[in-house]
């Protein structure tokens, strides 16, 4: 459950930079662009966008917990 909420954290918190900083250096100066013409809408775009990918990541050990193959190293 720790490793999730990290997860989360972690991923909302770099992706909400990362859109900032699209906004700040890049962003669209007219207007007209629905996510990058605020620097909220692009945060929070970045936010969700950063969190939904680092959570697609998933560890070999959970993989293998989830088939019902034990590791032979925490046999002992």
């Amino acid at each position: 459950m720790k490793t999730i909420v990290l997860k989360w954290s972690l991923g909302i918190v770099l992706g909400a930079a990362a859109g900032f900083l699209y906004w700040y250096y890049i962003g669209c100066t007219s207007g007209s662009c629905a996510i990058t013409s605020s620097p909220i809408n692009s945060t929070l775009y970045g936010g969700v966008m950063g969190g939904l990918l680092l959570n697609s990541f998933e560890s070999s050990k959970k993989k293998k917990e989830e088939k019902g193959i034990e590791d032979p190293s925490e046999k002992q």
